[in-house]
């Protein structure tokens, strides 16, 4: 057989180097980035300085202590999101799985705890709530056991079946007399579920052992400022946004280079490489500066009742609409907006505070699940005391004072979530 060139024909698309630069730049903080373009400077002789123009009194400290370098802040420890990531590696499940369960990590809050309803996961995800609920399975079997639970009830009882302590009156216990495990009730604990008072103690014992908020346990070092990329603020009536410039540092060339001559190629092409090296960096750093900004500018027009009125006023927003509305891809949303902060007159909040699971109602429209949290939390600090109000009485009060038609066990999640407890345990004797 005679060798032939056959041609072929074939559609192929790589990424240059200077988009590759400006997605890695992208997913950094304000301190990041510092970190990043000093290192840079150091190697980079045309460089002649970086402009951050930032003032230490504008950080916003978490807490006292000794103040760091901008070096030392925020070290490049793991978040929990990461290690909880990289668990996956050693799992074997569908890959196909892979995007869902990655949206379920990243819909926990701080406590390990899922955020998101099961329905808005699946719509934003575009699968079926069976394939969610895979996805969820994958996330609970992570280590500590707990993570993924949706209320404090099923986070322990997740714990309590890892210890193989699997008593079937445990939930109930758990959701409606959580004064007997308090009290160590253990007679009416035997008495109301036909126990026996060693298998009650016993139960005790092991939910006192229940980290009540799992993600904790891989909580690394805090940083010791919370540095916000921008200022969201109200003037002369409208709702303005005003980047710091430590997130979009000037760099300034050294001009003593622009005018050398008879350089031999070697040096010649060293200082090529390195102009080519400051425009990359530039239009990274433009390019994370410009997507930033118009991410949080859709954010102050979807959640302007937010900034106007307060937590009730939170909508229900994703990251598929925030996409949709600058016309990036999903992905390039949750980079931008991974650990970063914003200032504004509610005090310094991630970016992710913004992105609001929603319950929707009979009339259509939907109402963010922080904000009814909200309004319940309201309506049980301003309860009467001595009779406080049920997780009924708090549905008919949604429904009737708000417009908000929930079921009552959705009250019960919500309340759990904030960790308030039961009304027969809120109650106070006159």
């Amino acid at each position: 057989m005679k060798p032939r060139l056959i041609q072929h024909q074939t559609l192929q698309w790589k990424m240059n180097q200077s988009l590759m630069q400006s997605l890695h730049i992208l997913q950094f903080t304000s301190v990041e980035l510092m970190e990043y373009i000093n290192q840079v400077s150091k190697e980079n002789p045309l460089i002649e300085e970086v402009n951050y123009d930032y003032d230490m009194a504008e950080f916003r400290r978490s807490h006292s202590g000794d103040s760091p370098s901008i070096g030392e802040i925020n070290q490049p420890e793991l978040s929990m999101y990461d290690q909880l990531k990289k668990q996956l590696l050693s799992l074997n499940y569908s890959k196909k799985l892979w995007p869902v369960v990655e949206y379920g990590i990243e819909s926990l809050d701080e406590s390990g705890y899922l955020d998101v309803d099961l329905e808005q996961w699946s719509e934003d995800c575009r699968t079926s709530i069976h394939t969610v609920e895979e996805a969820l399975e994958v996330i609970q079997s992570l280590e500590p056991t707990g993570i993924g639970a949706r209320t404090l009830t099923e986070c322990i009882v997740l714990q309590l079946k890892q210890m193989e302590k699997n008593y079937p009156f445990v939930e109930d216990l758990l959701s409606s007399h959580l004064e007997w495990i308090a009290n160590e009730d253990t007679e009416a604990i035997s008495e109301y579920y036909q126990t026996t008072e060693s298998i009650a103690e016993d139960v005790i014992d092991h939910i006192k052992l229940c980290h009540p908020k799992p993600g904790q346990l891989l909580d690394t070092k805090p940083p010791e400022y919370i540095i916000p990329e921008a200022s969201i603020y109200k003037e002369d009536g409208i709702w303005k946004i005003k980047f710091y410039k430590w997130a979009s540092p000037t760099i300034k060339i050294n001009r003593e280079y622009e005018n050398l001559t008879g350089l031999e190629k070697e040096a010649d092409t060293y200082l090529k490489e390195k102009y080519r090296q400051i425009e990359w960096l530039k239009q990274a750093v433009g390019y994370r500066t410009n997507t930033l900004e118009s991410i949080i500018q859709v954010i102050v027009e979807k959640q302007f009742g937010f900034f106007e009125e307060g937590m009730v006023m939170l909508q229900p927003l994703t990251l598929r609409e925030i996409a949709a509305e600058i016309e990036i891809h999903i992905s390039t949303v949750s980079r931008a907006i991974n650990q970063k902060y914003v200032q504004t007159p509610h005090g310094v909040l991630p970016i992710k505070f913004f992105l609001q699971s929603g319950i929707r109602q009979n009339n259509g429209k939907s109402t963010a699940a922080t904000a009814i949290k909200q309004i319940i939390l309201q309506l049980i600090n301003e309860e009467d005391k001595s009779k406080p109000l049920s997780d009924q009485a708090i549905k008919n009060k949604l429904k009737e004072d708000f417009g908000i038609n929930i079921a009552r066990r959705t009250v019960m999640k919500y309340r759990e979530q904030l960790h308030l407890p039961s009304s027969t345990r809120r109650r106070r004797k006159s």
